[in-house]
């Protein structure tokens, strides 16, 4: 599972010319069953999104065709993680890691 934290690079101006696009954009990988979660940080300085079942290497390949990506109004840190544990929801993205 990965936690994709967006932070903007440009002032949230130029970040809502691309709002519209961005969120059609998310929608394509709720549709594709990638993305779980996604808001605004807060204060609001960026985003998260939650994602899953995919690699690493997609992952990265996703974020890079964010419109907030492709216009260079923000940065992605990647952060992957191992849900040993989930709510009964997220059950489906839940990971039993061999030791």
């Amino acid at each position: 599972m990965f936690v994709m934290e967006l932070s903007y690079t440009a002032p949230l101006e130029s970040v809502e010319e691309h709002m519209d696009a961005h969120i059609a954009w998310l929608d394509s990988y709720y549709a594709a069953g990638v993305f779980l979660a996604s808001g605004r940080k807060v204060p609001r300085d960026g985003g998260v999104i939650l994602a899953g079942g995919v690699s690493r290497a997609e992952i990265e390949r996703i974020s890079t065709e964010d419109p907030f990506a492709v216009a260079g109004v923000c940065a992605y840190t990647i952060t992957e993680f191992i849900a040993t544990k989930t709510s009964a929801d997220l059950s489906t993205v839940r990971e039993n890691p061999i030791v």
